[in-house]
Formats: structure tokens, C-alpha cells, sequence
């Protein structure tokens, strides 16, 4: 008997991975829920900043696009820049994507995963349940990876919505901090997005941007340079050249990967954004945030001023809208024979062709294979390159 291939996750990486993998009949068995991070850590009424030609999940056959699903949902088509695509919408095409291409999905946590001696991995789930697999491909997106600076880590027990300071992924009814002083750490457009949803939601809101990361919004589609090639994110060389040759990406020096993972495409706020953020949230612009205090509950921000000044913030909560860190450390399922196995890079998988890592048969897509092959891994587009060759090197591998 053929063993299975195992994808851990069912968000737009691990559901286009698998599609390819079953339209090369690969027996897979892919575990999660599916678009959970989406549906759970991602603010009621967000809208996506990536425009609908970005926002595909890759499949092998044509039909399967946004456009597609709108179509058969009978509902608007999502086709221009300047459309904008509710989260409510994406989630429910991520789930018709799931349906017609994985409908074998099981809804279930792996527990653990380790190297079997004669070849393959064990997998343990939380039904109890023990089997061999293959290969695996961890495709589970952002979870466990939001980073809370030291600087903001104002209680033993870390980030919670209902304690002094959580992280923007813990939230995705934001009406609780109706008529609440609000604070939101940082620039980008998850930083902007949750400051102007609770501002809608009644709170009064003031985000807090440290160093280089000013506040700003990017042109809209008809103020974009015409005299440069198009891409998923915008009109320019860099972007097109990281959207559609990804693979030289990890030929580059490990320094200049991670420096272009973390600047390129980073802290900007959508172009649809701005009437509602502009005269509604306040701006405080700082040097740094020294630390943070919470005495009697409610947090108290230290920064450090651009005149070297230190002031104090308070307010009744601060939401870290502070990003996302990949590190192998972070994958508990992930045995630890197998963790110390896997070559890294800042605490990052290096991978080779095909998104395989230094242990042969494990492989990682989306997220956690951007510092190998570049920004475009952050976001669903991604999928139309990572997820045909990760299934063409597999099945080379293990056909």
C-alpha cells in the first residue's frame, strides 16, 4: 500500500498544494480546519488589501478562480483593482475552493510529527489515531508565529484580549472596546485596518508608530505608473521580478533575503483606507516604545520620543499590531529530533528546490517559505508558484 502524502493545514497554501497533489493522483490526507486563521483571526468586516487577481488560490484546473466562485455564488464579480474583496467573501470562496478540489479535508489537529526510522514520518492526531506518511508539508500559515516584542510583553501570561495588551491576531469582534481608550502598535495595514474598525465600533483610537515606520497609504489603481510591468502588488521592476522569478530568491545572501522579506511590500496602508483613517484615529509617531507597564490592569506605554524625550501612553488597551515571526521553535508538533534536523536560517526552514528542506520528504509552503523564496510567500498569489512545483519535486521524489 501506498502511503499517504500529509499536508498539516487547510488555508489557501495547504489547499492548493493539496489540488495539485490529487490532480497527479497522489494519495494525500490533508488535516485542519479549512481558512481558520482567516475566519478566526482576522477582524469581522476586513477587507483584503490584495486585489482579486492576487487573491486566487492556484489550482491545476482552470474554474476554480475568485472570479469563479463569485460566478457561482451569483454574486459580484471581483475582476479590477478596484474592487475590494470583504473577508467574509474570500473565506467562503476559500471553503467552495476546498469543497470541489479537497472534500476529503479531515477536521483534525496533528499532534506530532517525528522520523520513522526505515524512511517517512509518524503522524500522531488528536483522535488518537497513528499512521505513516511519505512526506509532509507544513502549511499552517500564521499559526503560533505572532511576534509580541519584549518591549510589549506586559504580563507573565503574554498577549490576551481581555488583559492589558493583546496581539492583532487574537481579535476578531473588535465591538468589545466600544467606548474603550484604545492604543494600536504599528504601521501596516493590519495596524491601520483594526484602528479605523474600532474606531467604527466606537472606540477612541490612537496608533502608535515606532522609528521608519510612518504612517502611509499607498496611490490608487488610476494614479499607478503606466510605464512599468504589472504585478500582483503594483507597477514596479522589484515587484514584478519578486512576483514571477521567485526561485532565484534563494540564491541571494541570507542578509539581503531576510532584509527584502521584511521592507519589501511592508508597512502601507490600502489606498481605500485613508478617508476613513485620516481625521478619525490620531497619529503618535515615536522613536521607540521602551516598555510597558500595567499596574492595576490597564496598560501604560514608555516610548522614547524623536527628541529623546521618554512619555507615557495609557490607556484601557494596546493591540500589537506587530506582525508575524516565522521559527521552527514555534512548531510544537514539530518532534524535536525532527526540529534540530531541519537546517534554519534566523529561525527559518532553508529550502531548497521544490520547498524541500535538509530532512528529505519534509517541505514548507506560504508563510515560513518566504525567507527562501522571497515576499511573494506572504500572500494567497504565492500559491500559483510554490504550489505546482512543490507537487512536481514530490512526486519526482517520491513517485
Amino acid at each position: 500500500m501506498i502511503q499517504p502524502v500529509a499536508i498539516i493545514g487547510a488555508g489557501p497554501f495547504g489547499l492548493s498544494t493539496a489540488a495539485h497533489l490529487r490532480a497527479r493522483g497522489i494519495p494525500v490526507r490533508v488535516f485542519g480546519e479549512p481558512m481558520v486563521s482567516w475566519r478566526d483571526h482576522m477582524p469581522a468586516k476586513m477587507l483584503l488589501k490584495s486585489t482579486p487577481v492576487a487573491s486566487s488560490l492556484d489550482a491545476p484546473q482552470q474554474g476554480h478562480t475568485l472570479a469563479d466562485y463569485c460566478d457561482a455564488a451569483g454574486i459580484k464579480r471581483l475582476v479590477t483593482d478596484e474592487d475590494i474583496i470583504p473577508v467574509e467573501t474570500f473565506i467562503a470562496y476559500g471553503e467552495w475552493f476546498q469543497q470541489k478540489l479537497v472534500p476529503e479535508l479531515e477536521q483534525v489537529r496533528v499532534v506530532s510529527v517525528d522520523r520513522r526510522s526505515g524512511g517517512g514520518f509518524e503522524l500522531k492526531l488528536d483522535s488518537g489515531e497513528l499512521f505513516t506518511a511519505r512526506a509532509v508539508v507544513v502549511a499552517t500559515g500564521l499559526h503560533g508565529l505572532a511576534h509580541l516584542p519584549a518591549e510589549l510583553n506586559a504580563v507573565p501570561d503574554g498577549p490576551a484580549p481581555t488583559g492589558p495588551v493583546s496581539h492583532s491576531s487574537q481579535h476578531h469582534d473588535l465591538t468589545r472596546y466600544a467606548g474603550k481608550d484604545l492604543i494600536v502598535v504599528g504601521a501596516g495595514q493590519s495596524a491601520l485596518e483594526t484602528a479605523v474598525l474600532a474606531a467604527e465600533a466606537g472606540a477612541q483610537v490612537r496608533v502608535v508608530s515606532r522609528g521608519r515606520g510612518k504612517v502611509a497609504f499607498g496611490a490608487p489603481p488610476w494614479d499607478q505608473p503606466r510605464l512599468r510591468p504589472e504585478s500582483p502588488f503594483g507597477r514596479a521592476w522589484s515587484l514584478w521580478a519578486l512576483s514571477y522569478y521567485p526561485h532565484s530568491y534563494r540564491r541571494l545572501p541570507a542578509g539581503a533575503r531576510h532584509y527584502l522579506v521584511r521592507r519589501v511590500l511592508g508597512p502601507l496602508g490600502a489606498w481605500w483606507l485613508r478617508d476613513r483613517f485620516e481625521g478619525k484615529v490620531q497619529v503618535i509617531e515615536v522613536d521607540r516604545i521602551v516598555g510597558t507597564d500595567a499596574d492595576g490592569g490597564s496598560p501604560t506605554l514608555r516610548v522614547r520620543t524623536f527628541g529623546g524625550q521618554t512619555e507615557k501612553l495609557a490607556a484601557d488597551h494596546v493591540i500589537a499590531a506587530t506582525g508575524y515571526r516565522v521559527d521552527i521553535a514555534a512548531m510544537d508538533f514539530l518532534g524535536p529530533e525532527l526540529r534540530t534536523r531541519v537546517a534554519v536560517s534566523r529561525g527559518t526552514p532553508r529550502l531548497g528546490a521544490g520547498y524541500v528542506s535538509s530532512v528529505p520528504g519534509l517541505y514548507f509552503t506560504g508563510l515560513p517559505a518566504a525567507a527562501s523564496y522571497g515576499p511573494v510567500m506572504r500572500f494567497v498569489c504565492g500559491t500559483e508558484f510554490a504550489s505546482p512545483r512543490l507537487a512536481r519535486h514530490l512526486a519526482a521524489a517520491h513517485g
